[in-house]
């Protein structure tokens, strides 16, 4: 099985939004099984807190189920329970680090790298309001992340 953990700032618009992608196309791959999927925070500001409107709106317009998630903050202990752990920007990849203190297995990357965008971070669409760039991002960064994950199976 593999793991995969997404985490932004608040855990209700990219990371959310990246769980939910992510998940829908393991679905429609018929990889269901293989595949253990989940979001956090690096931050407190929203634990407890559904996905953004922002967040909802786009995946029903794309026709993405878009579950119960509650944003909660990632915690150190659950370094050995993710194969990926995957940031959405530089200044998450940051505080993951500051939360982990290590990445010795290399388990820790931005969400575009699998694009080969690698000095490209998904826009915070909390703060552009632009839920269709952040989708259109977190859609390719999820397909060359499953592409890659296909390669593990």
């Amino acid at each position: 099985m593999i793991r995969i953990l997404f985490i932004c700032h608040g855990n209700i618009c990219r990371s959310t939004m990246a769980q939910y992608v992510m998940q829908h196309l393991v679905d429609l791959a018929g990889l269901t099984d293989s595949f253990y999927i989940d979001s956090a925070a690096t931050s407190r500001e929203e634990i407890g807190n559904p996905p953004h409107y922002g967040t909802r709106w786009k995946l029903k317009e794309v026709g993405i189920p878009c579950g119960d998630h509650r944003a909660r903050q990632m915690r150190r202990d659950e370094y050995d329970d993710f194969d990926y752990i995957i940031g959405m920007d530089t200044w998450n990849l940051r505080n993951i680090m500051r939360i982990l203190g290590s990445d010795p297995d290399g388990k820790v990357s931005k969400l575009l790298d699998f694009t080969g965008r690698m000095d490209e971070d998904i826009a915070d669409p909390w703060y552009t309001g632009d839920f269709d760039a952040t989708y259109r991002d977190v859609k390719e960064g999820c397909e060359a992340l499953l592409n890659e994950c296909l390669l593990r199976l």
